[in-house]
């Protein structure tokens, strides 16, 4: 990686989410050899009134009351800004032209507390990163004024109800107006290019060694299984899973037990799954716990729906579940073809449930080693060496 800048990093997922995150691993990487300021989002007005009692919360509320400093230093090169302003909760409004007004006074407010963590560490020259803040990012190329935007598409997100109202109208404009667009699959690169040709499909990474090397410990909650396991992690989101295919897994292949370990939301926790003897629920455990789940499952699922929300999607658990050496079976999307030659692709329940049994019988140390080693290919560090090959194409300009 040749360039060597500041680096301003804006997006929805904040510092302190508990769930894995493309932009966080982007900023670790890249703050190997450049200073990297991540901005939490701001809080909104509704936020605050519906989680004024999390912790979380209170961190930002003391941090716009001055009672605590809102830039922490991660590690070296990286640091972690909670802006000191509170934004307006506006997309509710369904009037166009209002909601434009209100949210350039929004990006006005950020902006401006951005400014002030630039100016206290000394950021100039910097290249401005956002992932997938359609919102709160749109106006920040002509507020902060970096050498260099970046728009980072890791999913289809005016597929999701919250976004399509303002999102499908206003996403297009910010790809358009941005220097460079980068994604994690090829679909979303394709749908990029629609609206700037500097699009480019720069891979997903993934810290694979956590998933190398783990030890032979039975999880608790599992050491009273006795059955073959087909096992799912992640969130348990009825968006973007398919609980009628886990259904017929389950009944169709009795000698097996189904393990889900995520949290589940309201549709999973109604759902016919919960009324099945070999389906269990682990519920959601630490992300350092998660690599010894996957090592004592013996085949892995991926049963998630083909929508507007999924279908561009780059599963970072299929690497997860590859560099650990399971089979995995998974349902066949545009983005999946690339894993063909190592996972089993499925698009109806019926090849799930053929495709499970023959991916257990198949298993064996050759095609564990296998799956490893693709999987180690994706990694952080190419991914980034990707982007800089675009970044230095400008910057050199």
């Amino acid at each position: 990686m040749r360039f060597k800048n500041d680096i301003v990093i804006i997006g929805q997922q904040p510092w302190d989410t508990e769930i894995g995150s493309n932009c966080k691993d982007i900023a670790v990487e890249l703050s190997k050899t450049n200073r990297v300021l991540y901005i939490n989002s701001p809080l909104d007005r509704i936020t605050l009134l519906r989680g004024k009692n999390d912790p979380k919360i209170k961190k930002r509320v003391n941090v716009i009351k001055g009672r605590e400093d809102g830039l922490v230093r991660i590690q070296e090169n990286l640091w972690n800004y909670y802006p000191d302003c509170m934004v307006e909760s506006i997309n509710w409004l369904s009037n166009s032209f209002l909601f434009e007004q209100l949210n350039r006074f929004n990006n006005l407010k950020f902006s401006g507390s951005v400014k002030k963590a630039i100016k206290h560490l000394g950021f100039h020259g910097f290249i401005l990163f956002n992932d997938n803040e359609i919102f709160k990012g749109y106006y920040l190329k002509e507020f902060l004024n970096p050498i260099l935007s970046i728009y980072y598409s890791r999913d289809y997100m005016i597929g999701v109800d919250y976004w399509k109202r303002h999102g499908i109208r206003l996403e297009p404009k910010l790809i358009r107006k941005s220097d460079l667009c980068f994604s994690n699959s090829e679909y979303l690169a394709d749908y990029c290019k629609r609206y700037n040709k500097n699009s480019f499909n720069v891979g997903q990474g993934c810290d694979v060694q956590d998933f190398v090397n783990i030890p032979n410990i039975i999880p608790e909650s599992l050491k009273g299984i006795r059955r073959k396991i087909v096992g799912y992690v992640g969130s348990l989101n009825s968006e973007r899973l398919d609980i009628s295919i886990i259904a017929d897994i389950a009944s169709s292949l009795k000698d097996c037990c189904v393990v889900l370990v995520g949290p589940e939301d309201d549709q999973f926790k109604r759902s016919v799954l919960h009324q099945f003897d070999n389906v269990f629920f682990a519920g959601q455990k630490p992300a350092s716990e998660l690599p010894l789940y996957i090592n004592v499952f013996d085949v892995c699922i991926n049963p998630q729906l083909v929508n507007e929300i999924t279908i561009g999607n780059y599963p970072r658990k299929i690497d997860e579940y590859l560099a650990v050496g399971k089979p995995v079976v998974a349902t066949k999307t545009k983005t999946m073809e690339f894993f063909k030659d190592f996972v089993y692709l499925a698009e109806t329940s019926e090849d799930y449930v053929r495709l499970l049994t023959l991916a257990l019988v198949e298993d064996n140390d050759t095609r564990r080693s296998e799956r490893r080693n693709f999987a180690l290919t994706h990694s952080w560090e190419e991914s980034v060496k990707k982007m800089a090959v675009e970044i230095n194409k400008l910057l050199e300009v």
